[in-house]
C-alpha cells in the first residue's frame, strides 16, 4: 500500500519512461524528463536544510501555471515537506497576510516574480525556480521519511476576519480521494485520456487533475487562463489537444453555453465533471444535447475534506428548473445531515447541515488551532471513544430517493420580514428564465432587501419576473432590486464574486425597495 503521493508518479514515471505526461503553453514534457527536474528540485531544497526532523515543514509556490510549477510542487513533496501554491495575482495585503500566518520557510518564485516578494518576506527566504531546476549530482530526496498522516499540501480559503485560513491536508486523504475515482468506473481516466485542467493549484479543484495523472499516466494540459475569455477559441483547443476529461467550475460551462459556441465545435469529450459552485441545470442540460453519450459528474465538497466528498452521475433527465443532487458519499467516506442541536435528520425534504467523517477530513487550518476545534468536532451522535467531523456549514436535504440537495450556505440563510429565507431556492427558481444567462441573489442586512443580479443581453421587467415566480415562491421572497449587468464578476477560482456584488450594492442602489403586489 502506498503512503505518499509520490510514489504513485514513481511507479507512473517507471512504467511510462517516454510517455508525454505534461503539457502548457510552453511545450510538453515526458514522465522521465518530468521526475529528473523534480528530483534536481529536491536535492537543492535538501541541500538548503528545508526538512526539520519533527513535521515537514510549509514552503510557497508563488509561480504562473505551469509545467516548472508541477515539477516545483513534486520537488518539496519528494524533499519531505509541504507544498502551498499561492496566486501571483493576489492582493499584496492578502499575500502579506497568508505569508505572515502560515510563515513558510520558503517561497519558490521566478525571476520575473520575485519583486513581488521583496517586502513581504526575508530576501533568503526567496528562492528562483531556474535556479532549483539546475542539474545536480548526488540526488537527495526525503519523502520516504514521512508517513500517510503527514501533510502534503497547503491551500488557503477566505476567513471570516479577513485572514486566510491554511487548509491542511495529508497524504493519506489524497490517497483515498483519487483512489475513489478509479474505483468509480464512470468517472475512471484512462492512460490515454488527456485530461485539461481548468483550476489553477491554489484552488482545490486541480488536486483531482494532478494526481489523476501521477496515478494513472493520463496526460495532463494545463489550459492557460486567457483561454477561457474566447469560448470558441477554448473549444478548438479542447479539439486539437485531443482533450477528453475535464472538472471544471460551472461558471465555465456556462460561459461557453450561453454563447452556443458548441454548434460550431463539439471537441471528443467523454468525462464532464464540474463542482465548486452550484450548476444551473439549464446549463447542464444544453451541454447534454451535445454531448448525450459523454459521463456527466456533479461533485460537491470544501477544501477542508479534500476536494470532494458526494458525487452524483447525471442518470436522469432534469428540468431546468429542478436542482441537480450532489448524491451519495464518496467510497470511504460518511455524510450525514444534523439539525442546529446536532440531532441526525433523516426525513425526506428536512433541511440540516452537511456534515461529513472520514480519512478526509483535513488535518485543519495551520496555525489556528481554535479555528480547527470550532469546525472540526466531535461526532455528537456518540461519545464511545474520539472522532473528528466537519461541519461543512452547507446545509442540504434528501430527496424522495435519497439524494442529497444542496440548498446553499447557513450564510445563505437569512431572516427577511420575520420569514426564513434560503437564497439558493430563489436562485433555483429563476434557474429556467428564458433571457437570464446567470444570476446570483443577495441579501442586504443594512437595509432588508434581497437583490437580484443576473448576467443577461437586455435587462428584464420586474413584471416579467415576478410573474415567472408567480407559481414558485411566495412573494415575501421576491427580488426587491433587479440589478442587470452584461457579465457578472467571476473570482479567481472561476466562481461568481459575490463578495464583489455585494461590496458594490451601496454605492449603486439608494436604500428603496419595490414590494412586489
Amino acid at each position: 500500500m502506498h503512503i505518499n503521493v509520490m510514489e504513485y508518479l514513481i511507479a507512473t514515471t517507471h512504467k511510462y519512461p517516454d510517455k508525454i505526461g505534461f503539457e502548457d503553453a510552453n511545450g510538453s514534457v515526458s514522465f522521465k524528463d518530468f521526475y529528473q527536474k523534480a528530483l534536481f528540485v529536491s536535492t537543492h531544497l535538501i541541500t538548503h536544510n528545508t526538512t526539520p526532523k519533527d513535521a515537514p515543514a510549509p514552503i510557497a509556490l508563488f509561480l504562473p501555471k505551469s509545467i516548472i510549477q508541477l515539477q516545483a510542487l513534486c520537488g518539496v513533496l519528494l524533499s519531505g515537506n509541504v507544498y502551498m501554491p499561492l496566486d501571483i495575482k493576489s492582493p499584496l495585503q492578502r499575500l502579506e497576510a497568508i505569508l505572515a500566518h502560515i510563515k513558510p520557510v520558503y517561497i519558490i518564485t521566478d525571476k520575473e516574480h520575485q519583486d513581488k516578494l521583496i517586502n513581504l518576506v526575508e530576501k533568503e527566504k526567496i528562492l528562483l525556480i531556474e535556479d532549483l531546476i539546475k542539474e545536480i549530482e548526488d540526488i537527495k530526496t526525503n519523502f520516504s521519511a514521512r508517513i500517510d498522516t503527514d501533510p502534503a499540501y497547503i491551500i488557503n480559503t477566505s476567513g471570516s476576519t479577513g485572514v486566510p485560513k491554511g487548509v491542511v491536508v495529508s497524504h493519506r486523504s489524497v490517497i483515498d480521494y483519487i483512489e475513489w475515482i478509479l474505483s468509480t468506473q464512470a468517472i475512471c481516466p484512462r492512460v490515454d485520456d488527456v485530461i485539461g485542467n481548468q483550476s489553477p493549484f491554489y484552488f482545490d479543484n486541480s488536486v483531482l487533475d494532478i494526481y489523476l495523472c501521477f496515478f494513472t499516466g493520463a496526460k495532463l494540459a494545463l489550459i492557460s487562463e486567457e483561454k477561457f475569455l474566447f469560448p470558441a477559441d477554448l473549444l478548438a483547443y479542447l479539439h486539437t489537444q485531443h482533450i477528453s476529461y475535464i472538472f471544471w467550475v460551472p461558471s465555465m460551462l456556462r460561459n461557453i453555453a450561453n454563447t452556443h459556441a458548441l454548434a460550431q465545435c463539439t471537441p471528443k469529450l467523454r468525462v464532464i465533471l464540474f463542482a465548486g459552485e452550484t450548476m444551473p441545470t439549464k446549463i447542464l442540460n444544453h451541454w447534454i444535447s451535445h454531448y448525450p453519450l459523454a459521463t456527466f459528474g456533479n461533485l460537491y465538497g470544501p477544501t477542508e475534506i479534500t476536494v470532494d466528498c458526494t458525487f452524483y452521475i447525471i442518470a436522469r433527465a432534469f428540468k431546468d428548473d429542478e436542482p441537480l443532487p450532489i448524491g451519495n458519499s464518496c467510497r470511504n467516506t460518511q455524510i450525514f445531515l444534523l439539525s442546529p442541536e446536532l440531532t441526525p435528520i433523516t426525513k425526506a425534504h428536512t433541511i440540516g447541515e452537511i456534515c461529513v467523517r472520514g480519512s478526509c477530513l483535513s488535518l485543519g487550518y495551520y496555525n489556528d488551532f481554535d479555528k480547527t476545534q470550532a469546525a472540526f468536532i466531535q461526532n455528537p451522535l456518540h461519545n464511545h471513544y474520539p472522532e473528528k467531523i466537519y461541519k461543512t456549514g452547507d446545509l442540504g436535504y434528501y430527496n424522495e430517493l435519497g439524494e442529497l440537495i444542496l440548498t446553499g450556505r447557513k450564510d445563505h440563510q437569512i431572516k427577511h420580514n420575520g420569514y426564513r429565507i434560503e437564497l439558493g431556492e430563489i436562485e433555483n427558481a429563476l434557474g429556467d428564465f428564458e433571457g437570464i444567462n446567470a444570476l446570483c441573489v443577495l441579501y442586504h442586512q443594512e437595509d432588508s432587501v434581497l437583490e437580484l443580479c443576473y448576467e443577461a443581453p437586455e435587462a428584464i421587467s420586474k413584471a416579467a419576473l415576478f410573474a415567472h415566480l408567480k407559481n414558485k415562491l411566495p412573494k415575501y421572497m421576491y427580488p426587491q432590486i433587479l440589478t442587470h449587468l452584461k457579465a457578472l464578476p467571476i473570482n479567481a477560482n472561476g466562481k461568481i464574486d459575490r463578495l464583489t456584488l455585494q461590496q458594490s450594492h451601496k454605492s449603486h442602489h439608494p436604500k428603496t425597495k419595490d414590494t412586489p403586489q
